[in-house]
């Protein structure tokens, strides 16, 4: 990404995180602050195609990027160690995060996170509310593993100790782009978007770190009863019709405080930040709108020239006093 520095940031828990930093960095404490934080199986880049989608222009110009490596997730890096090594928890990755706005002395973020990164989030916003302005929060899940989760994933984290397999990609594969191999407009669109990620599986993430990662996720805790009191921040959750973990978003937003919370489901894709960047671009602006933390944004536009309509779950629309009816349009 242009005019990106990777960082190393020491955390207070203990572990390093690789941080990279794109956008103004004049008068930071002023400038708004998207924070990203990736799923299992991905890493930074795997925001890219979203964030330098045209959709997203208009928040390029206004607004920093702050993009996580989660530890030994980035591209070949090095194996993490196999001795007396504990890979940190999905809590500890979350309260760490705030030793990344101190050292960029980022007084708050908005945070957006896909998989196991969006519930790294939402426990970082629980642990410093005032460091977070809002979470857009893509495919996410506040429940522990499930019975079949648990075999399916612990089967998968075993053989990863001998290399990426086709067993583990099937997976995660799956995990990503939900069950169904047809792409809405183009089965061969969709054929090149997993292929892609099936040879950066190979290439790029270490199969042994990846398993530490995978590992964290599985045995995440619990925290769907925490979340009407202690998530006091804007939420917008963000789900596909066709994506694996269509029903665990739900759940999770049957949890939250509705007055704080809206549910954006987009229909007939399985992984929205590469299938569907326009309606994920104009949800989440009209989500930066809606918090104040970038107002002055336009909407974005179809190829059309008209502005793009989103759906919106109807019992989940956002809370009409925070929006213009000017910028209400659904």
């Amino acid at each position: 990404m242009d005019n990106e520095n990777k960082i190393a940031v020491q955390t207070s828990k203990g572990f390093p995180l690789n941080v990279f930093f794109h956008g103004p960095q004049e008068d930071v404490k002023k400038h708004p602050v998207i924070l990203t934080v990736h799923d299992i199986g991905s890493n930074h880049t795997s925001f890219h195609p979203f964030i330098y989608h045209s959709s997203m222009q208009e928040v390029r110009k206004r607004a920093s990027f702050i993009e996580v490596d989660i530890l030994g997730q980035g591209e070949n890096d090095p194996a993490l160690p196999t001795q007396n090594y504990r890979f940190p928890s999905l809590q500890e990755l979350g309260e760490s995060l705030v030793s990344v706005l101190d050292a960029f002395n980022v007084h708050y973020v908005i945070g957006l996170g896909e998989g196991a990164g969006a519930n790294i989030l939402a426990r970082f916003a629980m642990a410093y509310p005032v460091r977070c302005m809002g979470l857009c929060l893509i495919h996410c899940t506040s429940t522990t593993a499930g019975v079949m989760e648990y075999f399916k994933d612990k089967i998968i984290s075993w053989k990863l100790d001998s290399g990426m397999n086709p067993t583990a990609e099937q997976y995660l594969i799956f995990h990503k782009f939900g069950s169904e191999i047809e792409a809405q407009d183009s089965k061969e669109g969709r054929e090149e978007l997993i292929q892609s990620y099936a040879e950066a599986l190979k290439k790029r993430i270490n199969p042994q770190n990846l398993r530490y990662f995978l590992e964290s996720f599985l045995n995440r805790t619990d925290i769907s009863t925490r979340l009407e009191k202690d998530l006091t921040v804007d939420c917008l959750l963000v789900t596909a019709t066709k994506g694996s973990h269509l029903h665990t978003i739900h759940t999770m937003h049957s949890f939250m405080n509705k007055q704080k919370s809206s549910l954006l489901q987009i229909n007939e894709v399985g992984d929205v930040i590469n299938e569907a960047p326009e309606k994920l671009a104009e949800g989440f602006i009209f989500f930066l709108k809606g918090t104040g933390y970038i107002p002055a944004l336009p909407m974005p536009h179809s190829q059309h020239g008209r502005a793009s309509r989103i759906s919106m779950v109807d019992a989940d629309k956002p809370d009409m006093r925070r929006y213009s009816r000017d910028e209400l349009n659904l």
